[in-house]
C-alpha cells in the first residue's frame, strides 16, 4: 500500500512538472486539432468545442495538405527551426506563424540554419532546375585589350566661322542696281553684287584725275585714297585709261560662298559700314557637339568623329575634332566640342541636328571588363551578381571605369574569371534586395532560398 502511494505521488509530481514546463513556454501559434491548414495566434476552439493545439518553437511545423514542399523540411537539429514565414510572391511581408496570402498561397518558412555556410547577405539560392526557366545567363569577367571606345553625343550644325563674310561699303550712298538679289545665291570672289551711287566716291575719283595730271606726291596720295575706299583695281585702271569718273561704283564679293543674308534692296540708302550681304562658304561645316562631363577627359583634338542626320538615314558624315571649348555648361554639365565636317556636295545645312560618335583613344593597358548588361546601376551604387556555384548568386558592389559599346571596365569588385549574370539579373537582384531586407527584419544574416525550391 505504501509502495502504491509513493508511485502515485511520483506520478503526480511528474505531471505537475510537465504542466509547469508547458506553462513557461510561449506557443508560436495554434493549429486546428485535425491538422487542417487553419491557424490562430491565440487559443481557439473548433465549432464542436475542441481546443486548437499549441505549436511551440522547438516543435516541427505540422504538415498541412496544401503546404509546399519547402515548408516541411526535416528538422535534423534544434537550429533547424522556423524563424518566420515570408510572402510566396516575394513581397516585403512576413509573418511569425503560417498564413496564406490573398490568393490562397501558403507563406514559405525561413529557417534558422539557412546560410550557415557564411554566404554574404543578400545571396540568393535558385534550384538548378529553375535557372533555365528564368533565363539566367552568365559570362566571365575578362581582361580586354585597351581599344578605342566611342563617346556618344548630340550636336547642331553651324556655318564655319572662318569662312563667313560681310559685304559693306566705306561710304554712304544709294543702291541703284542689285546684281545678286536673292538669299541662297552662290557667289564667287570678285563677283559684282551691287552697284551704288556714292557722291563721296565720285568726288574722290574727280580728285584723282586732277592729281594724276599734276603728278608727284599729290597724285600718289590721291591713288592711296581711292584704294582706302575699296575702289577695285579694275575701276582705277579704267579711270586712268578713260580720264572720266563713274557715277556708279561696284560692290564685289570678298570670297566664294552662298548668300545667307541680304539686307540690301534696290533704291535704299546705305550708310558707311552698313551690311549689304552676308555670305558663307559651305564647303565645310562646324558640328558643335555637347559632350558629357565624364567623357570630356578622353577626347583629344584631331580624333575622328562620325555624325548621322535624320535627313540622311543610313549615311554617315566623317570629320575630325577641331577644338574643345574651355567652358562647361552649368545647367547640362556638358562641354562643347567643335567638329569640322567636309560638305563637298552641299548636303549639310546649318541648324541640322546630329547624333555624334567620337572615337576616343585607348588607355594602353588591358582592362578588366564585363558586358554592360551585367551591371545594375541605381545611380548611386553599381552592382553585379556573381555566380558562386550550386545555384547561389551573390550581389557585389563594383566601381566602374570607361564604357564601350557593349562592355564596361571594372576598376574594383571583381577579378578575372568571375562569372557574372548577364540575363535575368533584374529578377535575381529584386529577390536579393528582398532577402537582405527580410534578414535584417528578422535579425538573421544568412542565405535565403529563392522560390522555396531547395
Amino acid at each position: 500500500m505504501r509502495a502504491l502511494l509513493l508511485a502515485c505521488t511520483a506520478f503526480g509530481l511528474a505531471v505537475s512538472s510537465a504542466a509547469f514546463a508547458d506553462d513557461a513556454r510561449q506557443p508560436l501559434y495554434y493549429q486546428d486539432p485535425d491538422g487542417r491548414p487553419d491557424y490562430a495566434p491565440t487559443p481557439k476552439k473548433t465549432n464542436d468545442g475542441r481546443d486548437y493545439k499549441p505549436v511551440f518553437e522547438d516543435a516541427a511545423p505540422a504538415r498541412a495538405p496544401s503546404e509546399p514542399v519547402a515548408a516541411v523540411k526535416p528538422q535534423a537539429s534544434g537550429e533547424h527551426r522556423v524563424l518566420y514565414y515570408r510572402n510566396p510572391m516575394g513581397l516585403a511581408d512576413t509573418s511569425p506563424k503560417p498564413k496564406k496570402d490573398s490568393m490562397g498561397m501558403d507563406y514559405l518558412p525561413v529557417y534558422a540554419d539557412e546560410g550557415a555556410q557564411g554566404d554574404p547577405p543578400g545571396t540568393v539560392r535558385i534550384n538548378p532546375g529553375r535557372l533555365q526557366t528564368l533565363g539566367v545567363r552568365t559570362e566571365a569577367a575578362e581582361m580586354r585589350p585597351a581599344v578605342a571606345r566611342a563617346v556618344r553625343a548630340t550636336g547642331i550644325l553651324q556655318f564655319d566661322e572662318r569662312h563667313l563674310a560681310t559685304v559693306t561699303t566705306k561710304v554712304a550712298g544709294w543702291i541703284e542696281q542689285l546684281d545678286v538679289a536673292a538669299t541662297g545665291d552662290a557667289v564667287r570672289r570678285g563677283q559684282v553684287l551691287a552697284e551704288i551711287y556714292a557722291p563721296d566716291l565720285v568726288a574722290s575719283e574727280e580728285e584723282y584725275l586732277v592729281a594724276s595730271r599734276m603728278g608727284g606726291a599729290i597724285g600718289a596720295a590721291s591713288d592711296q585714297r581711292l584704294r582706302a575706299l575699296d575702289i577695285p583695281e579694275n575701276e582705277i585702271a579704267r579711270l586712268r585709261k578713260t580720264g572720266r569718273s563713274a557715277r556708279r561704283i561696284a560692290v564685289m564679293a570678298p570670297a566664294d560662298g552662298v548668300v545667307i543674308d541680304k539686307p540690301a534692296q534696290e533704291g535704299m540708302r546705305v550708310d558707311a559700314g552698313e551690311a549689304l550681304y552676308r555670305t558663307a562658304d559651305l564647303s565645310s561645316m562646324w558640328l558643335i557637339a555637347e559632350v558629357q562631363e565624364q567623357d570630356l577627359g578622353t577626347i583629344r583634338s584631331g580624333e575622328r568623329a562620325r555624325a548621322s542626320f535624320v535627313a540622311f538615314p543610313g549615311r554617315a558624315f566623317e570629320g575630325k575634332v577641331d577644338f574643345i571649348y574651355p567652358t562647361l555648361s552649368a545647367e547640362t554639365r556638358t562641354a562643347r566640342v567643335r567638329i569640322v565636317l567636309p560638305n563637298a556636295d552641299g548636303a549639310l545645312r546649318a541648324a541640322m541636328y546630329a547624333d555624334v560618335r567620337i572615337d576616343a583613344p585607348s588607355g594602353g593597358e588591358p582592362m578588366l571588363s564585363v558586358p554592360n548588361s551585367a551591371v545594375l546601376d541605381s545611380g548611386t551604387r553599381q552592382v553585379v551578381l556573381v555566380a558562386a556555384g550550386e545555384g547561389r548568386f551573390e550581389p557585389r558592389s563594383v566601381r566602374l571605369g570607361v564604357r564601350g559599346d557593349d562592355w564596361v571596365q571594372i576598376l574594383d569588385g571583381l577579378k578575372p574569371g568571375d562569372q557574372v549574370v548577364t540575363g535575368a539579373n533584374f529578377l535575381i537582384d529584386a529577390e536579393s534586395n528582398l532577402r537582405t531586407a527580410l534578414q535584417g527584419f528578422a535579425g538573421g544574416s544568412g542565405t535565403v532560398e529563392q522560390g522555396g525550391v531547395q
